[in-house]
């Protein structure tokens, strides 16, 4: 993360450059989160009581790698735009803070076995998300639109962390 924020400072970085960056640190972020994902999918998570309308594992990884890879695509939109690094910089940092909630959810969730703390901690993901969303349309509307999917995700999965707290406490 901090490599992102020094890179943003350089103005001779390619912007074929910027976007390879900006793909692969939310990837990357992805795998991280992978980690604590698959020691608790293949674990604790299958003992809990799930709803009826939870999704089969399958489907997340997919999910969240187009989510990581449309972050991407928006962070890159930022940080290419023609706007001052004063104005950007603030907001590709914010983007990086909801980038390492993101990351902590999973580590609460599927590591820690938290599932009340990882509800309350989605709904902070979430507010900062919204932000990140504002934020970016400031700069580019496009960037802001490729963050909806993201937020429509997260607040589903923000309604199947609350079932899961509720059927298992």
């Amino acid at each position: 993360m901090v490599l992102l924020i020094c890179c943003v400072q350089n103005k001779r970085m390619k912007p074929w450059a910027k976007l390879l960056l900006s793909i692969v640190i939310p990837l990357a972020v992805g795998i991280l989160s992978g980690l604590f994902t698959a020691s608790g999918v293949n674990g604790w998570y299958r003992t809990i009581q799930k709803p009826s309308w939870n999704p089969p594992n399958a489907v997340f990884a997919p999910v969240w790698t187009t989510l990581y890879i449309l972050m991407g695509i928006a962070l890159y939109l930022v940080w290419n735009d023609k706007a001052s690094e004063e104005t950007k910089r603030p907001v590709i940092t914010f983007w990086v803070g909801q980038l390492v909630l993101n990351a902590l959810w999973s580590f609460l969730f599927f590591s820690q076995h938290a599932i009340g703390l990882a509800l309350v901690e989605i709904i902070v993901l979430w507010f900062a998300i919204l932000i990140t969303i504002f934020l970016f349309a400031r700069i580019r509307k496009a960037a802001a639109w490729l963050l909806v999917p993201y937020i429509s995700w997260v607040s589903f999965a923000s309604l199947l962390n609350f079932a899961l707290w509720q059927l298992n406490k």
